[in-house]
């Protein structure tokens, strides 16, 4: 089906206008970010971003949002490979009550049992551990990760699947070797939506961590923010420091994230 000259004006128009709104926010941050703080000269300040870092103890926060985030990331995508393969590509008895049960947590909000969680941890003395932080947040990845690697795992051609089976290869290698390989671009956008996610995760931190040894990079900009209310730029520079990590990250897989991205809606 052909499409009319003005029909595509029409849609480049519209991609415009939503591009501009979500880049507007973006290109706000940053030019306040950059911009003179009070009594300051005018001009382009990079050193906001230097001071808000020594300032706000930004290296200690990114650092323990790095170790949760792989620990999260690592974790929750092994698990979530596994059992997306055995929902994917297995048949089993209970199979179907034991997809439901994880899909459990997607419905359930961690504000609704963040503190119950919470006591349990601290009865096994985890509390203000790095595994306090990231076990809630690998549990919630899995439940993800699994739903979307089922869906992705169930496209696989099961006559390739049969195939592998009668050259002698087990389902370990059988993943490995055929069903992972053809599914990177999913596989790498469930890592970045786990990044993601993880990164930007304040709530499990802030209640599983209270005594501040271990406050990621969401809890070092709020604290940062009751420090400087008044100081836009100052505020601006930290959030830039702390959304850096992310865009540097999809900026890296952006190729493989709009690959499975268009993939799935294709499937």
């Amino acid at each position: 089906m052909r499409v009319s000259a003005a029909e595509r004006t029409m849609n480049y128009a519209v991609l415009i206008v939503f591009s501009l709104i979500a880049i507007a926010p973006i290109v706000s941050i940053v030019t306040t970010a950059l911009s003179p703080q009070t009594g300051a000269a005018p001009g382009i300040h990079l050193e906001n971003l230097a001071e808000a870092w020594s300032v706000g103890g930004f290296g200690r926060s990114l650092g323990n949002s790095i170790v949760v985030a792989v620990i999260v990331v690592t974790s929750a995508l092994v698990l979530s490979v596994l059992s997306g393969y055995a929902f994917g590509t297995m048949r089993f008895r209970g199979s179907t009550v034991l997809f439901l049960l994880f899909m459990l947590g997607l419905m359930i909000p961690s504000e609704a049992i963040v503190i119950p969680l919470f006591f349990d941890l601290r009865t096994l003395g985890l509390t203000d551990t790095y595994a306090a932080i990231a076990l809630p947040q690998i549990a919630q990845s899995v439940a993800f990760g699994t739903f979307w690697l089922r869906a992705q795992f169930r496209t696989v051609s099961t006559s390739l699947l049969e195939a592998a089976a009668l050259d002698g290869a087990g389902p370990l290698r059988t993943l490995l070797r055929i069903v992972v390989p053809s599914s990177v671009p999913a596989v790498v956008t469930l890592v970045v939506l786990m990044f993601m996610w993880t990164w930007n995760e304040f709530l499990i931190a802030l209640v599983m961590a209270p005594g501040g040894r271990l406050r990621t990079a969401p809890l070092g900009l709020a604290t940062f923010q009751g420090q400087y209310t008044a100081e836009l730029a100052l505020l601006s520079a930290g959030a830039v420091i702390v959304a850096l990590p992310m865009v540097i990250v999809f900026l890296l897989l952006q190729r493989h994230v709009i690959r499975g991205m268009l993939e799935g809606a294709v499937k």
